[in-house]
């Protein structure tokens, strides 16, 4: 019996042991694979994408600028990978600067760039990731199909390049993520070629953009994406003063419901939804709820942190409208409308010099005299007090609303009142026009001292929901009026006090 006892434990000995081997062979194997994939990809915390190419196809620029488009939103809703915005990304196209430079700039950890190639019905895209610190290629991948699925092929690739992040995709990412969908191929290229064309952001390539738009939910009504597209250039055309508040903000509304009753995960639909719930139904704990709800969905918008920093800064929330617009600026980092942004929310804030800093920086960038910065400068100085300066600014820009009542207000507080009074002329031609520039008039008889004139277009105003009365609680050209009983009453009915 003792040998067998000595048998039985030596091969419990021998047992152990090998199962000791084989746990620490398991280990070192899985240590040596993290090691090789750690080499391989480097922790990735933030990504740009490039413009995709598209070599000598112009006709279909639009295609490829989709495409990209399309990676980045699905990026964004990475919640842990910070995705450089699409502002800054078009900037550089067609750049002679290096990976490591475009990095540095842009302040990421990897660059994305590759290509778009159409040939009759197929399109082939390629995609590429390099290191920000030493231009390495870190993965390739190339994906080919019909041109009727370009849009899923995209949005594969962004889930292949999304897997390549050591700290791969968040629970939100994959929540976000939908399901593939067939979608018309007429529908999705007329939506391509209206995103294109709201892009170019003139006051023609916003009128081609809704007939684009409008095209796409003909050919296929179910397709989310063309009603989020369609809400947001009717929101730029109210923002930018095209058309009539009411008019634009009301479609813009409709087509961003719409969308998201179709899909409730489009970050753009919510952001608009969110705008519009502000600066049309004054409804303002509707619209937080929504700007939540779209920076949830893609923390990395540009677009739903700006826009929600321009919220916070009219219910007087100004250190967290400061915090969101700098949280959109590193998303953002060197587009004009950017710097824009910032400035602006610097002026409301009453940070003048800040806002000229701002300013400053993007005319170093860009080497341009853009109307954004002529409007920033010119109700900067306004309120610094260089008065001929702003209007000298102002006289640049045009003719629209906006740029005459601010401009009647600089004349009026430099004693100009002749000059003032012209403003107030061409305002009343616009409201008889279009409806526009009730609030504007408001702000010219506020610099006159004219109390009475000034609350009769303030009352205008609210009967036209005009976009102006979101900015009573902020507006520095409206101070001489807040000491006024009648003041506090309309802050009120437009439901900003508390």
């Amino acid at each position: 019996m003792r040998p067998q006892r000595a048998s039985s434990r030596v091969l419990r000995r021998y047992g152990l042991l090998l199962l000791f081997a084989a746990g620490m062979l398991a280990l070192v194997l899985a240590l040596l694979h993290w090691h090789s994939r750690s080499r391989a990809i480097p922790q990735i915390r933030a990504v740009a994408v490039l413009p995709l190419e598209n070599p000598g196809a112009d006709a279909t620029r639009y295609l490829a600028d989709g495409i990209t488009d399309t990676l980045i939103s699905d990026l964004g809703r990475i919640s842990s990978v910070r995705v450089t915005s699409r502002a800054s990304a078009m900037s550089l196209r067609q750049t002679n600067r290096t990976i490591p430079e475009i990095a540095h700039e842009l302040g990421v950890d990897a660059v994305v760039d590759g290509s778009v190639i159409r040939n009759a019905n197929q399109i082939q895209i390629t995609a590429q990731l390099s290191d920000g610190k030493t231009g390495r290629h870190l993965w390739k991948r190339e994906c080919a199909g019909q041109i009727s699925n370009s849009l899923q092929l995209a949005s594969d690739m962004a889930h292949d390049l999304a897997a390549q992040f050591n700290m791969g995709a968040s629970p939100q990412a994959r929540i976000n993520s939908a399901g593939p969908r067939q979608i018309d191929s007429g529908a999705q290229d007329a939506y391509l070629q209206g995103e294109y064309f709201m892009n170019r952001s003139t006051p023609g390539s916003y009128q081609e953009a809704i007939g684009y738009f409008q095209s796409a939910i003909e050919k296929d009504p179910s397709f989310a994406p063309a009603y989020a597209g369609l809400g947001a250039v009717y929101w730029k055309l109210g923002e930018y003063g095209l058309l009539k508040y009411s008019t634009a903000y009301s479609n813009a509304q409709w087509a961003a419901r719409k969308a998201i009753e179709l899909d409730t995960n489009i970050s753009e639909a919510h952001t608009v939804l969110a705008q519009t719930l502000a600066d049309l139904d004054w409804d303002w704990k509707a619209a937080e709820v929504e700007f939540r709800r779209a920076i949830q969905l893609n923390p990395s918008s540009s677009a739903a942190r700006f826009a929600y920093a321009h919220y916070l800064e009219k219910t007087g929330r100004i250190q967290e409208a400061i915090t969101e617009a700098e949280t959109g600026s590193r998303l953002d980092p060197i587009s004009l409308d950017a710097y824009d942004r910032v400035a602006h929310v610097y002026y409301f804030s009453r940070q003048y010099d800040r806002g000229l800093e701002s300013i400053r920086k993007a005319a170093e960038l860009y080497r341009t005299s853009a109307n954004p910065l002529h409007w920033d400068l010119a109700v900067i100085y306004v309120e610094k007090g260089n008065l001929q300066k702003a209007i000298d600014q102002f006289q640049i820009i045009g003719d629209l609303p906006h740029v005459l009542g601010h401009m009647g207000n600089a004349y009026a507080r430099a004693g100009q009142i002749e000059n003032a009074k012209r403003m107030i002329a061409k305002l009343l031609e616009h409201v008889a026009k279009d409806g526009l520039g009730t609030y504007e008039i408001a702000l010219i008889y506020a610099g006159l001292g004219c109390k009475d004139e000034a609350f009769a277009w303030l009352g205008k105003s609210y009967q036209t929901r005009d976009k102006g009365l979101t900015f009573l609680k902020i507006d520095p050209c409206v101070d001489p009026l807040r000491s006024d009983p009648r003041f506090k009453n309309l802050l009120r009915r437009v439901g900003l006090t508390g």
